[in-house]
């Protein structure tokens, strides 16, 4: 049996094989392999796909979301608010500035940050919100601005997974005070390796961002502020350059196979299906399904069987934020974010890249109704 992967990246790779290299012989050539032109080309690109002035390219999402809060001041003493089901890394991220997570609940339907649990979370401590736009669909960041001016908080997009998701017409990036992007691989606008973005409005910001991803240096061998190594190469600049010109395309094919999965599982009772949101325009970084009432063995038992049929299911995520080891610190008690936890027993995400056929996804739909049957 042919397996169908949860993610394709090889077909993706074939189109823009030729592009790429002739881009990577132009940097080889020119050694120009740290701040190369490329890379200033990638950013305004970007920055202008994005809708905001400004993009400053960074070494990995995490650090972009990191140069972003320090770029405004946050650190020992501050909170920063997010939500409990997210990807580790956008606490992680708060926590390296020195500052303390704050998390909230998300909503059943969407699984994107739960704004009427946000008013509780937020005091005056609170420096910045992080409304996470989850597999691909924006988070509602007009109404998370609303709580977070009550204090005087910024509000800072984890966008990593959501380059060319709208909301109300508006591109994510462009919708907070700041937004920070990963382009890992899997991204649906991924390097060939770890890289990242930081994108907004502000010309302060970014040039704060930049300075402090290249050791707090204006220029070389002055240093005003203490920073980090966190850059951009140029050989990622020219793949994600490609990547850019087709990615409102790939997007495209994403929402069609999304939409064709919705009409596939339309009658499967045993499960819900994604829910988007008013005012949103997915990019379905992952089309992510939840095995009703499903405890996370039941749950795990259905992806292994999947997967044992030749499917490529996988698990976004497994474990809240406050139930990791990592964070435990905080001190939030079990049950303290039920539907995040709730969520996080019976999700599932099912194979979905631009390349995934008619006969891939028929035959996904057939092996979890065999194994739901």
């Amino acid at each position: 049996m042919t397996d169908i992967p949860l993610v394709d990246l090889s077909a993706q790779h074939d189109e823009i094989a030729d592009e790429v290299a002739e881009g990577w012989h132009d940097v080889l050539k020119s050694t120009a392999f740290i701040g190369g032109p490329q890379v200033g080309a990638f950013e305004s690109a970007y920055a202008e796909y994005s809708g905001t002035r400004h993009c400053v390219g960074v070494g990995n999402g995490t650090d972009a979301l990191e140069l972003a809060l320090r770029a405004f001041g946050i650190g020992p003493g501050d909170e920063c608010v997010l939500p409990a089901n997210t990807f580790v890394a956008t606490a992680e991220a708060v926590a390296r500035t020195g500052a303390t997570p704050v998390l909230v609940d998300c909503r059943e339907d969407t699984a994107l940050l739960d704004v009427d649990a946000l008013g509780a979370a937020i005091g005056s401590r609170t420096r910045a919100v992080l409304p996470v736009h989850l597999y691909g669909q924006t988070a509602p960041v007009e109404l998370i601005r609303t709580s977070a001016d009550g204090v005087g908080a910024v509000v800072v997009e984890d966008a990593a997974q959501a380059q060319g998701a709208r909301r109300h017409g508006r591109p994510a990036g462009s919708l907070g005070d700041a937004a920070a992007t990963s382009f890992y691989p899997g991204k649906n606008l991924g390097a060939y390796g770890d890289a990242g973005a930081v994108t907004t409005d502000s010309a302060e910001i970014a040039e704060r961002v930049r300075l402090l991803g290249q050791h707090g240096s204006p220029r070389k061998y002055e240093h005003r502020v203490l920073g980090f190594n966190s850059r951009l190469d140029t050989l990622q600049a020219v793949v994600l350059s490609a990547k850019l010109r087709r990615l409102d395309r790939w997007n495209a094919a994403r929402r069609t196979a999304a939409a064709r999965y919705d009409e596939l599982l339309a009658d499967l009772d045993a499960v819900a299906l994604p829910v988007v949101a008013d005012g949103n325009e997915p990019v379905w970084h992952l089309y992510v399904i939840r095995v009703v009432g499903a405890d996370s063995e039941r749950r795990d038992a259905v992806v292994s069987r999947l997967q044992a049929g030749g499917v490529g299911a996988g698990i976004h995520y497994p474990t809240p934020v406050h139930r990791t080891e990592a964070f435990a610190h905080l001190g939030y008690r079990v049950g303290a974010f039920p539907v995040a936890e709730r969520l996080a027993d019976e999700v599932l995400s099912l194979p979905l890249h631009p390349a995934i056929t008619v006969e891939q996804q028929q035959r996904v739909a057939e092996v979890l109704r065999e194994t739901l049957r």
